[in-house]
């Protein structure tokens, strides 16, 4: 396998630039994820490390040696794309063991039926192998995209939103499939997705890619839990984070944060570590943040509670989804089904602000949040060695 290394790639196409000094250090048998959305340059980056494209500037380095002049075939990586890219006048089997008959990669036909049949079997397609492309469902297209990748046993997999086209059920399925062969081969592994929930159940690392821009990388739960800024919080999480402006002020040793457009003042709950923190930035405008399932909604009037009205009410699949509104100012909160909810109804709704995450409302950058030390020494462990 190897370990890949990008320092400071650039890359651009006419006046567009889609890779603005990107660095990354990806480690031997880690699965990374790209993340971004669309347009971001996570696929820029998977064929810069394909060798399918050279940047401009920067070296990309496979265990430590520059790669930038060696050509993709010569570079010994798989790659995964999301229209699966099959040969249509070829059997499963023959498109399996095409890398494998190339002049580059080319093998005795005993070890390629082997080889073939068991990764098919790994798959749970064995029973396809007689097939033609044309023949097959788009799960069963995928399932072959990858099998043809993993024959080859390479030093690196590059895989380009294989799932994306997949419904959701075999969407899931696929995604513990793929993390298991990963595990299995012990392969490194670098897979592109726009999608938080693929991204946070198979990564190792995820680094979040934006305008061609490394925004933040780390743990699944490290970004989730604490993002760096902003951006990367409401990209992080569906329904999307609360992000609530207001002001905080200091009485004595208690912090309140007055939330804009409400006229409610709330007292913060006590954490010394982050109202010393709170201290040290001494930022008075900020933007609360709050995850949907940490609001609290009631239909009738409770004390504390704030006074709002339904701007929508959608179901999703196995819960749903209120979004409340008060004073221009919309609250998203995790609700059961089968709710009877009229839009524009009186709710009422309760912040439990032992969970809130504080940015500065002006760069939107992450600032502090409740229980910080304690989540970090769980979302970023320390590396070994």
């Amino acid at each position: 396998m190897a370990r890949i290394t990008l320092e400071n790639v650039k890359k651009s196409f006419g006046k567009v630039k889609a890779l603005d000094g990107i660095s990354l250090d990806i480690k031997d048998k880690e699965f990374f994820v790209l993340f971004g959305p669309a347009g971001a340059g996570k696929t820029t980056i998977l064929n810069n490390i394909a060798g399918i494209q050279v940047p401009d500037e920067g070296l990309v380095k496979f265990d430590g040696q520059i790669v930038n002049l060696v050509d993709a075939a010569h570079r010994d990586t798989a790659m995964v794309f999301e229209n699966y890219a099959l040969y249509p006048q070829m059997t499963v089997y023959d498109n399996m063991a095409s890398a494998l008959r190339s002049n580059l990669y080319k093998k005795d036909e005993d070890y390629i039926n082997k080889r073939v049949h068991e990764i098919a079997k790994m798959m749970s397609m064995d029973y396809l192998l007689e097939r033609l492309p044309s023949q097959l469902s788009n799960g069963q297209k995928q399932r072959v995209a990858m099998g043809r990748a993993l024959v080859r046993m390479p030093k690196v997999y590059l895989m380009d939103e294989p799932l994306a086209h997949l419904d959701a059920k075999l969407r899931n399925a696929m995604r513990t499939e793929l993390k298991g062969i990963q595990a299995q081969f012990g392969t490194t592994s670098v897979y592109v997705t726009h999608d938080f929930m693929e991204a946070l159940s198979l990564a190792d690392r995820i680094a979040v890619i934006n305008e061609g821009k490394v925004v933040q990388i780390g743990t699944g739960d490290a970004i989730y839990d604490l993002p760096i800024n902003e951006f990367v919080a409401t990209l992080m999480g569906d329904p999307e984070i609360n992000i609530i402006p207001g002001k905080l002020s200091k009485e004595g040793s208690v912090y309140k944060f007055a939330m804009k457009g409400s006229g409610r003042e709330y007292e913060l709950p006590v954490d010394q570590d982050l109202f010393a923190k709170l201290d040290t930035l001494g930022v008075k405008n900020v933007d609360l943040a709050l995850r949907p399932q940490h609001l609290r909604y009631s239909f009738e009037s409770k004390p504390g509670y704030l006074p709002c009205t339904v701007y929508s009410y959608e179901s999703i699949g196995n819960k749903s989804v209120i979004v409340a509104e008060i004073g221009g100012q919309q609250l998203r909160m995790i609700a059961p089904n089968g709710l009877r909810v009229k839009i524009d109804q009186d709710v009422y709704v309760d912040l439990d602000l032992s969970h809130s995450l504080f940015f500065d409302s002006e760069s939107k950058d992450f600032m502090a949040r409740y229980n910080e030390a304690e989540i970090r020494r769980i979302a970023e462990p320390e590396e070994e060695g």
